[in-house]
């Protein structure tokens, strides 16, 4: 004999631990497969008033993932979450009641514009396409390009801006105003996007695409852009004209030609585009008159189902075999825990999300360079929650916000610790710090990395000298010795 402890995880938290990770669009095909499955399974009707269906008191407590008490008496329907207000800068909350077009590119260089914006055996990818649109496509690039929370959130706002074709459609400053960030910095992230595959994606226009494209391939020289620059000469082949624009022979400008047709003006052409569903957000995010916060879950996306107790009670009173009868009591313990599940599923994300804006108030108020460190531990420990259930919760969900559509993750970043123990700086906030310094230089007052550090400290930021250049470097910014020299050159 031997004494020993392991965790056991039952099908039904199995179940729910599963329903969390799902995106809105799966979970849909996910509950759609179940009720396919459980005949005592319905979905529930908007104006749907029946007392057998909807007999059970409304509770509002949050709960558990690992609260196993009260099975028996799970409430048949998912009632709405009420809402959560914060007000900026307080770190408080209160309670509240809830309540109730891109370019048209061708080979056609004449007519080419730039652009302006249940059960164990189910498997979710069994049921989505192999194929990827374009957005998806490039999200995938941004979480592995190493950028920080806060350009991550620019990047992705590029990206939701991106057309089926592969152009950007909304003007920086826009994006910029939106977000409360740097418009010097929104180009900065977009530097670092438009190389990003395919190659030519997320230009403003035919010509920008095409110079990503020639650039990409080494071919981009002052003849090719004195070409790119007189695309209407392309367009009436007039041949002589571009020969002289572009300061080449006849032989020279067929091969520039040649080359030409050979570049792609629709670089999103080849991603699906039929089988991209637009994402919907699971939580909005609201500014009040009053300046707070509320924080709601979008009912929209909500499965609504019931458990058809009439047609149970039916069903029960006919005599049968006790295989029919543990297939009845199976199909009512599944119905009671997907309806329990999908109840707990809503609260959790409400209250993730609700924690995410509480953390995250001054960048809803006041922009990008407010965006504070946060991790999933944090968030955890004050919902009281695992961190592996935060991490579930926080991908592939969305928020929708004032200054924009956010996948929740995109809000935790690295953080800088701050001098006599205060609180943490966010790494992107000292980044934003970094560059207003350098942009507020004088000619003859140039900031070495040094004294950078030390203005830093001064405002209570604990930062070694290597990661000032480490930042700088990011942001694309010369040493003190070549900003020097270039304004030497400049004078």
């Amino acid at each position: 004999m031997r004494q020993g402890q392991s965790l056991v995880m039952t099908p039904q938290l199995q179940q729910a631990i599963k329903l969390l990770q799902l995106s809105n669009q799966e979970l849909a095909e996910f509950v759609e497969a179940e009720i396919e499955r459980n005949p005592l399974l319905n979905k529930a009707e908007e104006n749907a008033e029946s007392a057998d269906q909807a007999e059970a008191p409304t509770r509002r407590e949050q709960l558990s993932l690992d609260d196993t008490s009260g099975l028996g008496t799970a409430r048949d329907q998912l009632d709405a979450p009420g809402e959560d207000v914060f007000e900026p800068g307080t770190g408080s909350d209160a309670a509240m009641p809830a309540e109730g077009s891109g370019p048209s590119a061708t080979t056609d260089w004449s007519n080419a514009t730039g652009g302006s914006f249940s059960g164990d055996d189910y498997d979710v990818t069994a049921n989505m396409s192999t194929d990827i649109s374009l957005q998806e496509h490039l999200h995938n690039q941004l979480n592995i390009a190493g950028f920080s929370a806060a350009d991550r959130l620019i990047g992705a706002r590029l990206i939701d801006e991106t057309d089926e074709a592969g152009y950007l459609r909304a003007s920086l400053a826009d994006i910029a105003e939106a977000l409360g960030a740097d418009e010097a910095n929104v180009e900065a992230v977009l530097a670092v996007c438009q190389g990003f595959e395919p190659t030519g994606v997320m230009a403003r226009s035919i010509p920008e695409c095409l110079t990503l494209q020639l650039k990409d391939r080494g071919r981009f020289d002052p003849a090719m852009e004195a070409m790119l620059a007189n695309l209407d000469l392309v367009a009436k082949h007039d041949l002589k004209a571009l020969a002289d624009v572009c300061g080449v022979d006849k032989a020279d400008l067929l091969d520039m030609l040649a080359e030409l047709r050979q570049l792609s003006p629709k670089p999103g052409g080849g991603f699906s585009s039929d089988t991209s569903v637009a994402v919907a957000p699971d939580v909005f995010v609201r500014e009040l008159p009053n300046g707070m916060f509320a924080v709601e879950l979008n009912a929209e996306t909500l499965p609504r189902v019931l458990m058809d107790k009439a047609y149970y009670a039916e069903v029960t009173a006919i005599p049968m075999r006790d295989q029919e009868k543990e297939f009845i009591s199976e199909c009512a313990a599944n119905a009671t825990w997907l309806i329990k599940s999908l109840d707990q599923r809503a609260r959790t994300i409400l209250k993730v999300a609700s924690e995410i804006v509480r953390q995250q108030d001054a960048f809803f108020a006041h922009g990008v360079a407010h965006l504070r460190p946060l991790n999933l531990k944090q968030v955890a420990d004050v919902i009281e929650m695992h961190e592996s259930t935060v991490s579930r919760v926080t991908s592939n969900k969305y928020m929708a916000t004032p200054r924009g559509f956010f996948e929740l993750k995109y809000f935790f970043s690295a953080s800088i610790p701050a001098t006599g123990g205060g609180e943490a700086h966010s790494a992107e906030a000292v980044r934003h710090r970094i560059k207003m310094l350098i942009d507020g230089e004088q000619e003859d007052g140039v900031l070495s990395d040094d004294q950078i550090v030390e203005i830093l400290t001064s405002y209570g930021i604990d930062i070694a000298r290597r990661t000032v250049a480490k930042y700088r470097e990011s942001l694309n910014i010369p040493s003190s010795v070549q900003r020097r020299r270039i304004n030497r050159a400049s004078a």
